[in-house]
């Protein structure tokens, strides 16, 4: 039933936040202009829509709906892979220093150029390798023994996450171009106010691709949210797997933060409230995950031009609100239950 209704939620969520700005739009007019753009064929007629209206829809609200969604979808299921490749609940992309190094490779990108011919490839490549150099980082400072430290892991990966958006706010205070350098800004806390309908292409291929391989891989992530012994037992190679989980992570956030920039704690809400609700099988929680993820940073998107409305807040600043206090809640329960087992 929770496929199903999650399922619905989005498609009513996305129907709903496109009618939502100042321009009014019936929900109706919503699924008639997409199909009288996307199936010409079909000869769906708007006859009580104005020519501006449609180009609200089609070309403003609708890409920007659907680029919230997918990079909400990609940040939870982020998430809870890091969670089981882990073992800590309170694991996540911004918390662990990938989206910080992934900001840092972006914004080289944006301000300087590099690779610039390449388009969307450069900044989604930059974010991907300067992402996945910093979380191997930060898994190689929280080993002891050969063994990763959940609570140690956590402190190495805020610590390096701050190093790293101290050098990206460095890179950008020694900017010269002034333009680039606000967009820079605007773009470090989070935004999906340039979503263009060629800008989904690459995120959504990343997307797909890590929720493919990972639920090939579910059997493996029960097994190492188990315990290296069991994963052992099953016949997992739990070094290898944990590689190539590092890899998949990293790409998926290097590809959102390339095209939203740096938007923490939706990898740890959502995961979390998941497992809460329908238990820790990743079978299950994985494909939950994608579309609660997308559902939320939606209604996030929503909040963020509605608000302060003509003005828009970076979608950071609502997620951080709305995710620090979870976070707070979460290390003390976490704090709480390594202390009980020390005794």
């Amino acid at each position: 039933m929770a496929p199903l209704a999650l399922t619905v939620g989005l498609l009513l969520t996305i129907t709903l936040a496109v009618t939502i700005g100042p321009v009014e739009i019936n929900p109706l007019n919503v699924w008639r202009v997409v199909g009288h753009q996307a199936l010409p064929w079909l000869g769906i007629q708007t006859p009580d829509i104005t020519p501006a209206q449609e180009n609200i829809v089609w070309l403003i609200r609708m890409p920007r709906v659907l680029l919230a969604g997918i990079v909400g979808a990609a940040l939870a299921v982020v998430g809870m892979a890091m969670q089981a490749m882990v073992r800590n609940p309170i694991a996540e992309p911004y918390l662990l220093g990938v989206s910080s190094g992934a900001s840092v490779g972006a914004v080289l990108v944006i301000l300087f150029g590099w690779f610039s011919f390449w388009g969307e490839t450069a900044l989604a490549g930059a974010a991907f390798l300067f992402g996945l150099g910093s979380f191997a980082l930060v898994f190689a400072l929280s080993q002891k023994g050969g063994r990763v430290s959940p609570l140690r892991l956590i402190l190495v990966g805020v610590a390096v996450s701050y190093i790293l958006s101290a050098v990206t706010s460095f890179i950008t205070f020694r900017a010269s171009n002034q333009n680039g350098i606000q967009n820079a800004l605007f773009w470090q806390a989070g935004s999906v106010a340039g979503a263009k309908w060629e800008r989904l292409l690459l995120p959504s291929l990343a997307l797909l691709f890590g929720v493919v391989l990972l639920l090939l891989q579910t059997r493996a992530l029960n097994a190492l949210v188990a315990g290296e012994e069991t994963a052992v037992t099953l016949g997992v190679d739990a070094t290898r797997f944990r590689a190539q989980l590092m890899c998949v992570t990293a790409l998926i956030t290097g590809t959102t933060v390339a095209v939203a920039g740096s938007i923490g704690f939706v990898g740890l809400i959502v995961p979390h409230a998941l497992r809460l609700s329908v238990g820790s099988d990743h079978r299950r929680v994985l494909p939950l995950s994608a579309l609660a993820g997308a559902i939320f940073l939606i209604w996030v998107d929503v909040g963020a031009r509605t608000v302060v409305a003509p003005q828009e807040l970076p979608l950071g600043i609502i997620t951080a609100a709305v995710g620090g206090p979870v976070f707070l809640w979460l290390l003390r329960v976490r704090l709480r239950q390594l202390e009980a087992a020390d005794r």
